[in-house]
Order: structure tokens, then sequence, then C-alpha cells
């Protein structure tokens, strides 16, 4: 096992406190928008030096010996890499409107691009990588987002609103528009025309979102989707994914709720602590609220135009601590571990070690409390704010809780799951 250093991302819509009141440290003074723990290249965790030795790169670690590290049938599944990313994510402000495209479309977006010498860098570049980028968020605190489209009657109805509220401005003539193509016999086809009219407008939309917000905040509703119409243009006025935005489920996760995010699914999250997890890839197309490069044929050729219910994902529950969020993904599954504080008083039983999930290589963060890390090959004991990283080589785990209770959560793949 291997104790891990893990770095913060300062993107602008990062909290200033919540990731150092979560894990116990002073904040850094700018913003905190992410945690990375994994072995991602753009920013894998370290793993600490022994006496004078330097600290090695967690990719790097990994590459010496894929099979020890990982485990055969991850390395055969996903190639010589950690398959999976944690995340811990804070949000001041939204994120951008985005979507993820499937494996094949990563592979041939990635290639094509790859092929016309398009600079990995470059800021109008869709494609990073060849891999997908299935995500999943867990609920810290509240947390609003923006994910999946409406029945397109459900978003029709939002624009109609919103083109009473405009009554008289030259606005109305764009909501009225999409309120139309929304009402088409064809359920992908109006999705697919009112968010392509909206993407495409041009100046009348950037000018529509402005009166939209005003007429909004003046009307005195509380509609929650024309609401945060108004609140997304105080941050991105002009911006069309403002009004995307109506055509988009509205949600509100409770701690403890968990939401999966496949491809094709455009989301944006608004605000909110939670512990993300992903497959490793930096796949992103944008569709709104940001400045970054917005490529509207491509988005259209990787959106899923079709509306689905909320895709909230629900635990399996077993004893010791089990509770597994499993999403579906074969790159990974999120396990949350919580054990009360041991009562007062010598009598009091101490509780059970927790089996940790792993198939394959498991990275294992401790948000409250402590526990010790016991495995065939050694233990290693982690506090409030610590990560280690688990070898397959090392399983089974066990996770056995301080006094003071735990929080934690541990991330495997998703393939099929030994316990400690």
């Amino acid at each position: 096992m291997h104790l891990l250093l893990n770095t913060l991302r300062p993107y602008a819509w990062g909290s200033t406190t919540a990731i150092a009141q979560l894990l116990g440290r002073a904040p850094s003074g700018g913003p905190e928008a992410e945690l990375w723990i994994g072995a991602h290249p753009d920013s894998p965790s370290r793993v600490r030096g022994e006496g004078e030795r330097e600290d090695t790169a967690l990719d790097e670690l990994i590459s010496r010996d894929p099979e020890a590290a990982l485990g055969a049938e991850s390395v055969a599944a996903f190639g010589p890499r950690l398959p999976y990313l944690l995340k811990v994510l804070a949000a001041e402000r939204p994120l951008s409107l985005q979507v993820h495209p499937t494996l094949a479309q990563a592979q041939a977006g990635f290639a094509a691009e790859e092929a016309s010498g398009v600079e990995r860098g470059a800021p109008h570049r869709n494609y990073k990588d060849d891999n997908h980028k299935p995500e999943m968020i867990f609920a810290l605190s509240r947390f609003e987002a923006l994910c999946g489209f409406r029945s397109p009657g459900d978003a029709a109805a939002r624009f109609e609103l919103l083109t009473a509220l405009l009554a008289g401005q030259e606005a109305a003539e764009v909501t009225e528009q999409v309120a139309e193509l929304l009402r088409g016999p064809d359920e992908g086809e109006a999705i697919r025309g009112a968010f392509a009219r909206l993407l495409t407008g041009g100046s009348q939309v950037r000018s529509a979102v402005q009166a939209a917000a005003g007429a909004i905040e003046g009307s005195g509703t509380d509609d929650a989707a024309l609401l945060t119409v108004a609140a997304l243009a105080r941050d991105y006025p002009e911006d069309p994914g403002v009004l995307v935005s109506l055509l988009l489920n509205r949600i509100t996760l409770e701690p403890g709720e968990a939401l999966s995010l496949g491809a094709g699914n455009v989301h944006a999250y608004l605000s909110g602590l939670g512990i993300e997890v992903m497959a490793s890839s930096d796949n992103v197309l944008r569709g709104g609220l940001t400045p970054k490069h917005v490529d509207v044929p491509e988005l259209l050729r990787t959106v899923a135009f079709e509306s689905i219910p909320v895709p909230i994902v629900r635990p399996d529950e077993s004893a010791l601590g089990q509770e597994l969020y499993r999403p579906g993904f074969a790159e990974f599954q999120l396990q949350r571990i919580h054990v009360p504080a041991v009562e007062a008083g010598l009598d009091a039983p101490r509780p059970e070690p927790v089996p940790v999930a792993q198939a394959g290589a498991a990275v294992v963060l401790v948000v409250d409390g402590s526990l010790t890390l016991d495995t065939p090959k050694g233990d290693l004991v982690l506090s409030r704010g610590e990560a280690a990283f688990v070898p397959d080589v090392e399983a089974p785990a066990l996770a056995h809780p301080g006094d003071g209770g735990v929080l934690a959560f541990a991330v495997t793949t998703g393939l099929a799951t030994k316990l400690g």
C-alpha cells in the first residue's frame, strides 16, 4: 500500500473553503475546485518516498509492474493504466454545459485529430485521448445540477411560460420558435432542433438571454427552471447555454445521493460538494456556460437526443458498512464506508473491520475520522484528508475504523468484485 500526495486544481468556479473544511486543513486562499486522486497523467498522485528517496508519480509506479498494481483482469480490459480517477469536487459557481463521447466516438475523434495534426493542447481540440468518460457524482452536501433532457412537452411548457413573460419583446420570437420546435411529432428531432436553434442563433439568442433573465427576475415566479435561467445569466450573460438549461432536468441531490452520467448526456454541475468518480479521460465537448471552445457540429454528433429519467444511482447495501454504488460502468464503482464512533466505556464492543471492495487496484480516501488498512502484506493508518493506493497484489484489504469512527470512500473497477 502507498500513502498518496494529491493535487488541487484551482479552477475559477471552485469554492475557496469547502475542500479545506472537509479534509481538515487551512484553505490555500484561492479557489480549490477539485482534488485529483489517481494516476491521470495531467496531475498524477505521488507516492511519498522513504527516507531520502524522491516521491514517485503513481502512473510511473504502476508502469513498473502493471499486473501487480492493477491485476491481470484490469490490464486485459483497460490496458496498463488505472482506469478511473477519483476527485473531490467543490463548485461555488456553475461549470460548463458538457457532454462526453462514447468509446467508439472518442477513438474515431482522437484518431481524426491526430491525423490532421491538431496539437493536443490546442484550445479548439475536442479529443485529448481515445477514451470515453462516464462519470458519477456522490453528494456530500446539497448538490445542484442539470442532467439529461426533459421530455419535449415539459421543456416546451417552460419556453411557453418564458414567452408569456417576454410578451412584446423581440426575445419572445426566439422562445416561441423553440417551443414550437419542441412540439414536433418526433421526440429526438424535436429536442435536436431546439438545441441546435439555441446554439446557432447568434446575436439574437444572446440578446434573448439577457431579456429572459430580466423578465424572470421581475416576474416573481417560483419555477425552479426559470430561476435557474436568471441565476446562470448572472455568471454567463449572453451565453446560449443559459437558455439550453430549460431543455434539461433540474436536479437537487441531498447528501448521500448519487447521479450517473453516461455518454451523450448533456449536463452541468451548478453548486455543491461531492465525490466524483470517472473513467480516466479528458474528453469533454462543451455546449455553453463557458468562454471556451464550443464545436457545435461535433456536439450535435455526440449528444444523445432523447429524454431520460434522472439517472440516480441507488446503493447495494449489505452488512458491516458495505454500501456500493455501481452505476454500470466497467471502469469503476464507489464504496462508502461509514462506521460511527465507539461508545464510551471499557465494555463497549469494537466495531467490526469493513472489507474493502476490490477488483484490481483500489484507492481509499478518508474524509472524517480514521481507519487502518490491513492487507496480507502490511497495514497503513489513514487519518482525515489522507488517501492510499492499494495494489491488486495486496488484496484483500480490511478497513479497521478508529475509535472516533470513520467516513471513507473506496474506488475500484466495476469488474467482478473481491471483498476482503
